[in-house]
């Protein structure tokens, strides 16, 4: 499917398969296996300006990683516009509905090195690169939105804190350590992001699985000069689901790059990852008419009382051609904006301003990275920018200055009636002072409004992943610390951890939080059955008629069956047909796979019934959907077969059954102590 940006793109792909091998200056070799040498065995010649060239790229082939956010994938997409956006802002992208706007989205984890696993507790970043008819506009966000800190200052240190302890480099792409620790119970603005880090949010199912959030608060201007303040959301229209936290740790030994995968597999297959876009809009007269402060990056505008606008939708439809190309070298900055969008004086937002850039610096070698095919914007630039590393524009102009005379001062400066930007002119008059505004204080109402919000399973999971993180801190003072501190939140919670992690309860206090907001539970997410992946495993002398039943109403209900066995061999059916499967027993796993469905044949081996059973117990402790066939149910223990989410295959109706089980992804009313 092409875009602008794709054709585009076109001008810089290059095809080697077929070519004749030449030198990065176009000379055609006669020999790639061998340096030039004095004799078959005396020394190589330093006039071997193939071995020069060969070896010199090669050695400087790495860029530097990115400090956060280093681990990560991305895909091409467009963006199509449901309603005009005209009455808020006059931003072109957001006026008409018959423009596809080509986007570029960057998924990633946030602490661990460029080599660290995919399902790692962590927040994922979720960057968006629009390349807009008035240039490329980035909302660079995560799934999360908020965040741990209220001001930029902060940053260095809070990351310091986060990665691997210096003395060590452990733990990787994990916060599970004293360093991390030791920071949030001594920075009491966390204890919202905290909360979200600790739930099911911090090991999404998938990137296509997950919501995105813009964090901090925008600015709309619209033609009129008025302003309403917006916050961005893209939510999946596949819903919000999440892994469970046993099948993380799995699937970080078993498949490091499963969530990469996953969304290039779906591509791949046409089943391309949608997500709507969505405004939260408060009008500048109401600034100040909630109950916390709206530029506060560590709270957020509860749905119920500021509801979110769907406005459009991104579908992700082309994969990569090289990923260092583009995944590695995109480059997102939340200073890149359009005619109609502006900032607010969010202390966080401020310091992203100047820090984005600075960072591209380093990385992609100098000013200049905005001319890497990725970064290029659709339409044409142009300026008094000149030289620098890795220039590709050749500017014929004599002129590379303003104001000027003989080129009749161009390029020149357009209004804003004509699509020039121009900042919002907002009335600022105060002392320079460091210090923090009493309305960012409150740090613990919206961590309370999220916790009283979960569902009683996704409560259950946050203090479990709280005893998980602490049990790790060596520090007994600062595990106490961190008790104490998120006593503020729920009492029951932080008494539960403080008995597992061996330190005192926190004092008892009644909650003075009660407000709840439903939207943030996954328990009222989207629930489909769409691309999940469905495990069918098989042995020989299966029943033919009820297997091919099951498959072709696991397909119209749009899961990704995958067809398992002892080998790669074809498996022969009752009827004498032939199942040609994808993966093994050994090869597969079921921590990858979403739900399974066994039909055994009459007679099965010692070794297929002990690879079966290892399948249906991980598929049964992670509360997913199990089918088995009348054969394979005395694989089953007896207590599991009553229990919600398992079924025994005895015609159409169970397999519906199961199809809605998949459904709901999960069965946490499960007991899987049995």
């Amino acid at each position: 499917m092409k875009n602008a940006k794709d054709e585009q793109l076109n001008q810089f792909r290059v095809d080697d398969a077929g070519k004749v091998l030449t030198t990065n200056q176009g000379l055609k070799m006669t020999e790639d296996e061998f340096s030039l040498k004095v004799g078959e065995r005396g020394p190589t010649l330093m006039e071997d300006f193939h071995l020069r060239e060969k070896i010199t790229h090669f050695d400087h082939e790495r860029i530097p990683e990115r400090v956060v956010h280093a681990r990560g994938t991305g895909a091409h997409g467009e963006f199509q516009l449901y309603e005009s956006m005209k009455e808020y802002t006059k931003a072109g992208f957001l006026q008409n509905l018959n423009v596809k706007t080509p986007v570029f989205v960057r998924f990633s984890t946030v602490a661990g090195f460029r080599g660290s696993a995919d399902t790692v507790r962590d927040v994922r970043g979720f960057a968006i690169k629009f390349y807009t008819q008035e240039g490329n506009y980035d909302l660079v966000g995560n799934n999360m939105p908020v965040f741990f800190i209220q001001d930029a200052i902060k940053f260095p240190d809070f990351i310091h804190a986060l990665k691997p302890e210096p003395m060590t480099e452990v733990p990787q792409a994990s916060s599970a350590h004293d360093t991390f620790w030791d920071f949030i119970a001594n920075n009491q603005e966390s204890a919202h992001m905290v909360m979200w880090a600790m739930s099911d949010r911090a090991i999404p199912r998938s990137y296509r699985m997950m919501e995105g959030f813009g964090v901090h608060t925008f600015r709309f201007i619209n033609e009129q000069g008025r302003v309403t303040f917006v916050k961005f959301h893209m939510k999946p229209l596949l819903g919000v689901h999440s892994l469970v936290w046993d099948e993380t740790q799995k699937i970080a030994g078993k498949d490091p790059d499963f969530n990469r995968k996953d969304l290039q597999e779906a591509i791949n297959s046409g089943s391309y990852p949608e997500f709507e876009l969505g405004v939260q809009l408060l009008p500048e007269e109401d600034e100040f008419n909630l109950d916390f402060d709206i530029l506060d990056p560590t709270k957020i505008w509860p749905e119920e009382d500021v509801p979110v606008k769907i406005i459009g939708k991104i579908t992700l439809n082309k994969n990569v051609d090289n990923f260092f190309a583009e995944v590695e070298q995109v480059a997102f900055h939340p200073g890149h904006l359009v005619p109609g969008i502006d900032f607010t004086n969010d202390p966080l937002l401020q310091g992203r301003l100047f820090s984005y850039t600075d960072t591209q610096l380093i990385r992609l070698g100098g000013p200049n990275f905005h001319e890497i095919p990725i970064n290029r914007p659709v339409v044409q630039f142009h300026n008094n920018q000149r030289d620098g590393y890795h220039r590709q524009t050749i500017n014929t102009s004599n002129i590379s200055y303003h104001n000027n005379s003989m080129a009749n001062n161009t390029p020149k400066t357009v209004c804003e009636s004509e699509g020039g930007f121009a900042n919002y002119q907002e009335k600022i008059s105060g002392n320079a002072i460091r210090a923090r505004s009493d309305s960012f204080k409150d740090h613990f109402s919206q961590a309370a409004m999220f916790y009283n919000s979960m569902s009683q399973p996704e409560k259950n999971h946050i203090i479990d992943a709280f005893k998980f993180e602490l049990s790790k801190v060596k520090s007994k003072e600062v595990r106490q610390q961190v008790v104490d501190m998120f006593g503020n939140v729920n009492i029951d919670m932080m008494s539960q951890v403080a008995d597992f992690i061996g330190v005192d309860r926190p004092r008892q206090e009644c909650s003075k939080y009660s407000k709840i907001s439903p939207a943030l539970s996954q328990d009222n997410t989207v629930k489909k059955t769409d691309t999940l992946k469905i495990g069918c495993i098989i042995s020989e002398g299966y029943n033919s008629e009820e297997f091919n039943a099951a498959l072709k109403a696991l397909y119209d209900a749009k899961t990704m069956p995958e067809i398992i066995s002892d080998t790669l061999s074809p498996v022969k059916g009752s009827s004498g047909d032939e199942q040609l499967p994808k993966c093994t027993l050994l090869s597969a796993d079921p921590v990858i796979l979403d739900a399974v469905f066994i039909m055994a044949g009459p007679s099965m081996d010692s070794k297929f019934i002990t690879d079966a059973k290892r399948y249906i117990q991980e598929t049964y402790m992670h509360y997913k959907p199990l089918l088995v066939s009348k054969d394979a149910s005395m694989l089953l223990n007896p207590k599991m077969a009553v229990q919600p989410g398992v079924t025994i295959y005895e015609g159409k109706e169970q397999v519906n059954k199961f199809i809605n089980d998949i459904s709901l992804h999960r069965h946490w009313d499960r007991d899987v102590n049995i």
